[in-house]
């Protein structure tokens, strides 16, 4: 018996891997978060499937799920939005998974950064303008940010922010992160990116907060992106593809 720790993707079920997706159609009990897992991807478990909404569940009882699984000798497929590796919980089940002595594996799927950024039509490091993206929150009921995590930090570096569970806080990520990139600074907040009901609201800094005023269903499940990238076009091509860049895949007369 195995765990399967799966990323489902942004929203979309088509952008899930197809590995994901295997292990969903082979594995006889899954596991998912019901709030931010469509629908449609449940339909690629395999007839008479144990399917589990562990939405309103505790760390207790998703284990006695696990627990369960393993008496009966059955594989478990655990979705989890987005990639697994941030904000997934994945790693307080892991422990206790190990601490019951049970395999798992890993499976990452696509980030909602990057599907967000795929809304916006938006490579988000261009050369001499930002060549980071930090992935970032802000305190919340679920968990607090360490100390030296704060977002003026990070913004003064000028790196590109995607900012997720953060869109209730909007007002005071403005406030925080103005000083050190400027009122015009451009901003987005992609709401649902994938989903059918995404949508894509640019603007700056400025003027981020009055732009969401007219949408009041975007109270959760939206990334706010910050930085220079997101409105740039005068910038330098990269050497990747520089005519007289010379690298190893590139073989061209000196």
């Amino acid at each position: 018996m195995t765990v399967h720790f799966v990323g489902a993707g942004p929203g979309a079920p088509d952008l899930i891997t197809v590995r994901g997706r295997d292990l969903i159609a082979s594995c006889p009990v899954c596991l998912y978060a019901g709030s931010l897992i469509p629908g449609a991807l449940l339909e690629f478990c395999p007839e008479g499937a144990r399917i589990v909404n562990t939405a309103p569940m505790s760390l207790e009882e998703i284990v006695s799920e696990y627990r369960r699984a393993a008496d009966a000798n059955e594989d478990v497929v655990r979705l989890h939005s987005g990639d697994v590796s941030v904000w997934s919980a994945m790693g307080e089940q892991i422990r206790e998974l190990v601490a019951l002595g049970l395999p798992y594996t890993v499976t990452p799927g696509v980030p909602s950064f990057a599907a967000a950024a795929a809304a916006l039509g938006q490579e988000l490091t261009l050369p001499e303008i930002a060549q980071s993206v930090v992935l970032t929150r802000t305190p919340g009921r679920a968990s607090a940010m360490p100390p030296k995590e704060t977002l003026e930090r990070f913004a003064a570096t000028g790196a590109t922010l995607a900012i997720h569970l953060s869109i209730q806080s909007l007002e005071s990520v403005v406030a925080e992160l103005t000083p050190h990139y400027g009122a015009d600074c451009p901003a987005a907040v992609v709401y649902r990116a994938s989903w059918p009901e995404e949508k894509v609201i640019r603007g700056t800094l400025a003027s981020m907060v009055s732009d969401l005023a007219a949408h009041e269903e975007i109270d959760r499940t939206a990334l706010i992106l910050v930085g220079p990238v997101l409105s740039a076009h005068d910038f330098r091509n990269s050497a990747l593809y520089d005519a007289g860049y010379q690298r190893r895949y590139r073989r061209r007369p000196a």
